[in-house]
């Protein structure tokens, strides 16, 4: 009986990942782990379906672009893997434990790594799910290390950080020693101080003389002053999490010259008292009349009957030397409802976000379809001129050409080799990068409609603090917009295109529904200059 022999054909998606968490440090950037894989690929004849790069961390579950490519997988449009590392694909226990389901159900039938040995067979799983338990394990493991050595060395008496001006971190020995040049100097503005003649601001001069100034070369702040005199270390003890510890470094003053400076401080220092709490909307408008801030004061009324009923009113703060404002004050629920009017205009309706959401969509897979055809064309051109560079050094060996001639040619098709390279690594780590920022304002703008229905303060006034561009005045007791120049030009953001639109369709005698001045002619992202940018640099 002839053997029957079944050969599946082998698609590997290459997963690149790399994140700014502590443990990927010493982790190839990017770049080189396509690289890498590619060459990987390349030596062993590997088809490769795409590149997914992702910058998120594998610590916890729940990365888009990793579960997009898991279904991928399961739905069967591959059934092959190339990274870098086991660590790559997963640090938590899901993700780890989906990938050895996936080799159970023969979905994923080939993983491969540079770094690390793997075959689908019993033994093959056991070893890759005991490095995904190692990854897990070094994530766990390594802040509580961190902080058990730094506790260690405050145990033995090192300060865990940088060594204070007048003291050096000795690269050698990993302590800390005293700084002959400048420690006399520090020892000086203690005793200067201590005399209680002098202030704050005298002993920053005195230092700047030294050559004890800030890395902006001037002089220390007042509070950089302070933190000096104040600080235990110069006399052998220091702070770590709060706490005063004894060091072992050498002092340079005594005990009896720092409690005498610290004396000094306190018989100078004061507690400034609040006139009125801060209010909620302060610091948000401008009076319309003289444009001076708006300000808030707190006033209470006491009646017979002994009921007593605090109120707020917002008013300008008539600071201006030009203009004698008289512009009346407003109770603050009558700000608070102009303002909550004011913020709906720039609120998304849901039919609108759903809409936006789709079209987002759809621009995505389409950048993804022209960045992938023109990384082809690239990689077809590197190509070309790998082969034409193995021509000229052939004509160079067999003497057909002079050395200055091959030189010549070599730099300039080196040069462009090198151009179309880095176009294909920025393109390959930016083609979508507008994407995530712009689903991130959509949210922002969707959840408006939240924040203006729920009518607190703070959050209104966060809220108009984080849209770009605004300008609220207050005037005869009227919230109101800066009004607008006189111009052709678009909204210069995507705030008041928003804004543009919504009153459009008010004025048509509609409220929801797909609105034209919100879609640009070139993509569906608002035209702001970061975008109108990026869009220039791809279509040229």
């Amino acid at each position: 009986m002839k053997e029957l022999v079944i050969n599946i054909q082998l698609v590997y998606y290459i997963y690149v990942r790399k994140s700014t968490d502590v443990e990927d440090k010493q982790v190839l950037s990017v770049e080189a782990q396509i690289v890498e894989l590619r060459k990987y690929a390349a030596d062993n004849n590997m088809k490769i379906a795409g590149v997914i790069v992702e910058k998120q961390s594998a610590k916890t579950p729940g990365r888009k672009k990793f579960n997009a490519m898991m279904q991928d997988i399961e739905a069967g449009k591959t059934n092959g893997v190339l990274s870098w590392h086991p660590d790559r694909l997963a640090r938590n226990s899901v993700d780890g434990g989906h990938i050895i389901y996936l080799l159970d159900q023969a979905r994923l039938v080939s993983l491969k790594f540079p770094t690390f040995w793997f075959e689908n067979t019993s033994q093959g799983k056991f070893m890759l799910s005991m490095a995904f338990s190692q990854s897990k394990y070094y994530v766990d493991n390594l802040s509580d290390n961190t902080k058990r050595g730094l506790r260690q060395k405050v145990r033995r008496g090192e300060f865990p950080s940088k060594a204070p001006v007048g003291y050096i971190n000795d690269v050698r020995t990993k302590s800390i020693v005293i700084d002959k040049r400048l420690a006399p100097h520090v020892v000086a503005a203690f005793e200067l101080y201590a005399t209680g003649g002098k202030r704050l601001e005298d002993i920053a001069i005195f230092l700047a003389v030294k050559g004890i100034k800030t890395k902006g070369n001037k002089l220390l702040s007042k509070d950089q002053v302070k933190h000096m005199l104040k600080n235990p270390f110069y006399y052998g003890h220091f702070y770590y999490a709060g706490e005063v510890h004894e060091g072992k470094h050498k002092a340079i003053i005594d005990k009896n010259l720092y409690d005498r400076v610290q004396a000094v401080l306190a018989r100078r220092g004061y507690t400034r008292k609040a006139k009125n709490e801060p209010q909620a909307f302060c610091g948000l408008l401008a009076c319309g009349v003289c444009n001076m801030s708006i300000t808030a004061e707190k006033k209470i009324k006491h009646q017979k009957n002994g009921n007593v009923h605090e109120y707020v009113y917002y008013r300008c703060s008539r600071k201006s030397k030009v203009i004698k404002c008289v512009e009346p004050p407003m109770t603050e629920p009558q700000l608070l409802a102009q303002l909550t009017d004011i913020l709906q205009g720039y609120a998304l309706p849901k039919s609108w976000a759903v809409e936006l959401g789709r079209m987002l969509d759809e621009d995505e897979k389409q950048a993804e379809q022209s960045s992938g055809v023109f990384i082809a064309d690239a990689r077809s051109k590197i190509g070309n001129l790998q082969s034409k560079l193995q021509r000229l050094l052939d004509s160079y060996l067999d003497q057909d050409i002079d050395q200055s001639t091959y030189k010549a040619k070599q730099a300039e098709l080196m040069s462009e080799k090198k151009s179309l390279e880095e176009q294909i690594g920025k393109l390959t780590l930016a083609a979508n990068a507008w994407v995530e920022p712009m689903r991130q304002w959509l949210k922002q703008a969707y959840d408006l409609n939240k924040i203006a229905k729920g009518t607190e303060p703070s959050a209104i006034k966060q809220a108009f603090a984080e849209i770009e561009g605004l300008n609220l005045f207050l005037e005869n007791k009227k919230a109101r917009l800066s009004p607008r120049p006189i111009s052709a030009l678009p909204p210069p953001n995507s705030w008041q295109a928003l804004r543009a639109a919504r009153e459009k369709t008010t004025s048509m005698g509609g409220n929801s529904g797909k609105n034209p001045n919100l879609v640009g002619d070139i993509g569906f992202e608002p035209i702001t200059s970061t975008t109108s940018m990026w869009r220039s640099s791809q279509m040229s």
